[in-house]
């Protein structure tokens, strides 16, 4: 018997504890995660933009939203009409400004016929403007393509303005 004890006792009082791996902490993993999401931004009541993604996760101390899986954004303006829709591969959302960030493959597509392809696009919800400091392309009904570094925009691509333009328009000069 006490030959079967030793070895046993050995193994259990020879492990330290620099030997015990430790789970990752808490804090970088999401404290909710939901599928299959819709979240409403609103503005004194009236519905301002609409965001639905396959995959939500949810950070409360750093008010924080992660969004992934087919991510897309519908804006509306005062009325409630719907002015625009954005798609990407993520969208991260700041619970406490509703400040959103698409990124990866984001295309904006204006009820006007406005297009627009980045890598990020960021949305200032206080301002409903969008903008990015990234390269840009922007089709439009007229065939127009221009490209550019650097975007500004109100969140239903009416009234934008490429910070570094460049590219080809087929319109005569006025």
């Amino acid at each position: 018997m006490v030959n079967i004890l030793a070895p046993i006792l050995f193994v259990l009082f020879s492990c330290n504890r620099d030997s015990i791996e430790i789970l990752p902490s808490r804090l970088d993993l999401p404290d909710q995660e939901s599928w299959g999401v819709t979240i409403l931004l609103t503005n004194e009541g009236k519905m301002r933009a609409k965001i639905a993604s396959g995959h939500l996760e949810k950070h409360n101390e750093k008010e924080f939203i992660m969004l992934d899986e087919l991510v897309k954004v519908d804006f509306y303006d005062n009325s409630e009409k719907h002015t625009s829709v954005i798609t990407s591969n993520i969208a991260e959302v700041n619970q406490a400004s509703n400040d959103m960030k698409a990124i990866g493959n984001v295309i904006a597509v204006s009820d006007s016929g406005i297009t627009l392809y980045s890598n990020s696009l960021t949305y200032n919800s206080k301002k409903e403007e969008l903008h990015t400091k990234e390269k840009i392309m922007i089709t439009t009904l007229e065939n127009d393509t221009l490209y550019g570094t650097g975007f500004e925009s109100d969140s239903d691509l009416k009234n934008w303005r490429i910070l570094k333009p460049s590219g080809v328009t087929n319109r005569g000069l006025e």
